[in-house]
């Protein structure tokens, strides 16, 4: 009941905005509306069943693996299993499916595997950052510094979606499962550090999927880059609105069987090689397993059957409007809301306050989330209606993100990168990237180079916004001090002279 009230105060917002929509100034087909809040109900029962499952399996076994993998004291090992780990986790995040469907350059399978290849490559540096204790605004200067040196060079038709991929490679499969592996690893460290350093695994792991397909980019020379937009479902009764969702079924659930099953395989040989966890924790693991497997099913068929086409026709509906500036205003509401109901948001912005020990609340993080991505879908919806290229926006992001991270805490800075890969999820991918691709349909622009990059865009807010968030909560922290030492020293001041001798 608990998941399922956060789900619904996630959702419900989304629905009432596209039906005001709908029932106003951008009118929908009956059909398309059908397919959407069948969507709906769907995504709810599965994002449901998901967080639960994503609770009771990916958590444990994150965190016990890290562990583990620690104690072992040999370096060459926790490399190895680290890479597979980020490997095998990345092939099964339904975001990168969801992402590799709509990019038209470059097959689906190489597109993965290369993002693939990448997020391992960046655990294992992220593996070794906390390990070491080196300085992770450091290393992203450095990793970003490359990471725009390649975008110059890389063919203008690649940058964009490189930007989305290290949005969307963190999502609901990989957060869970990165964020607790980083407590794992931390909590063999006892130093003060080891909870700062638990964060900034998933910024880590965001920067590799960029840099793999700019790197592909330069070496892949693909026949065609032109992009066939979805097609948006003819319905006209109920029982063709039911065919639809029952073709689509049978599908994902194949899909995610696929995807989950290298997990679980490196699960069970994992338990059987270390024997760490007891039979009742085992049963749990199990029973979430099998509820993640069922949440992901019906999440992924309700968001791409309905909400894709929906996002999509509502897109170019808006910017057919005489007024096409609305698009940018409605954005903005919509990107507002639609972070709450990307799954891996709660997982984040739970652990962080486990971690941190309910100084930074869920509340607070989600709320500035929330900012964070109204502003980057204003900002997407500029790009759509004007074809400014996406480097006057990122650039100048970053640089102001990587400059705060040298006047805030550093556990918010970790925090912060970890928030935008997080915050760019399956709702983004699939609603606001096809709501983007319809607008610029409509207006007639470059669905590659102006559409693509949408999912960038809401990755990279959230890191200034959760450092202002930082910046704010340590100010207070010092007024709080100075106020408390004030009233201290006053107190102590109105103490009679042999009170203060004595003490």
């Amino acid at each position: 009941m608990e998941k399922l009230n956060e789900t619904l105060k996630a959702v419900l917002p989304i629905i009432a905005i596209v039906l005001v929509l709908c029932f106003t100034i951008a009118p929908l087909e009956p059909g398309i509306l059908l397919a959407f809040l069948l969507g709906a109900v769907l995504l709810i029962t599965g994002m449901m069943f998901f967080t639960l499952g994503a609770e009771m399996a990916m958590t444990p076994i994150g965190e016990n693996v890290g562990t583990c993998m620690t104690q072992t004291r040999k370096l060459w090992l926790m490399i190895v299993l680290t890479f597979i780990l980020g490997f095998i986790v990345t092939i099964s995040e339904p975001d990168l499916q969801v992402l590799a469907e709509q990019v038209p350059a470059v097959p689906n399978m190489v597109l993965v595997l290369s993002v693939a290849f990448g997020v391992g490559v960046f655990l294992v540096a992220a593996l070794l950052r906390m390990l070491f204790s080196i300085s992770l605004a450091h290393m992203l200067i450095g990793l970003y510094l490359i990471v725009f040196v390649l975008a110059f060079l890389a063919p203008g038709d690649f940058i964009a979606v490189a930007f989305d991929a290290g949005g969307v490679t963190t999502g609901p499969m990989t957060v869970p499962f990165i964020m607790a592996f980083g407590i794992g690893i931390s909590a063999i460290r006892s130093d003060e550090r080891a909870e700062d350093d638990s964060f900034g695994l998933v910024a880590l792991s965001s920067v590799g999927p960029i840099l793999s397909v700019l790197v592909l980019s330069l070496i892949y020379r693909p026949d065609s880059v032109e992009y066939v937009p979805s097609r948006v479902p003819e319905i006209s009764d109920s029982v063709e609105l039911w065919k639809l969702f029952a073709e689509e079924l049978p599908e994902y659930m194949s899909e995610m069987a696929v995807s989950l099953m290298p997990i679980i395989v490196f699960f069970v040989i994992f338990q059987i090689v270390f024997r760490r966890m007891q039979k009742r924790m085992l049963i749990k693991t199990a029973v979430g397993m099998v509820y993640t497997y069922a949440g992901l099913v019906l999440f992924l068929t309700g968001v791409n059957t309905g909400f894709m086409p929906a996002g999509n026709y509502l897109g170019q509906v808006l910017a057919d409007n005489p007024y096409k500036w609305v698009i940018v205003p409605i954005g903005m509401l919509i990107g507002y809301f639609i972070v709450r109901a990307e799954p891996a948001v709660f997982v984040l912005t739970r652990q962080v306050e486990d971690i941190t020990s309910g100084s930074i609340s869920a509340g607070a993080m989600s709320l500035s989330l929330s900012i964070g991505v109204a502003v980057s879908l204003g900002l997407a919806m500029i790009r759509v209606l004007t074809g400014i290229s996406i480097f006057w926006f990122v650039i100048p992001g970053y640089a102001v993100a990587l400059v705060l991270s040298f006047f805030v805490p550093k556990i918010f800075t970790a925090i912060a990168f970890d928030s935008g890969g997080v915050a760019s999820g399956p709702m983004t991918a699939t609603f606001l990237l096809p709501f983007a691709m319809g607008a610029c349909v409509s207006v007639g622009g470059n669905i590659v180079t102006d559409a693509f990059g949408v999912v960038a865009m809401v990755a990279m807010t959230p890191l200034i916004t959760i450092q202002i968030l930082g910046l704010v909560y340590q100010i207070n922290s010092r007024h709080l001090e100075r106020a408390e030492a004030e009233k201290e020293a006053a107190d102590f001041a109105q103490l009679p002279d042999d009170e203060i001798i004595e003490l």
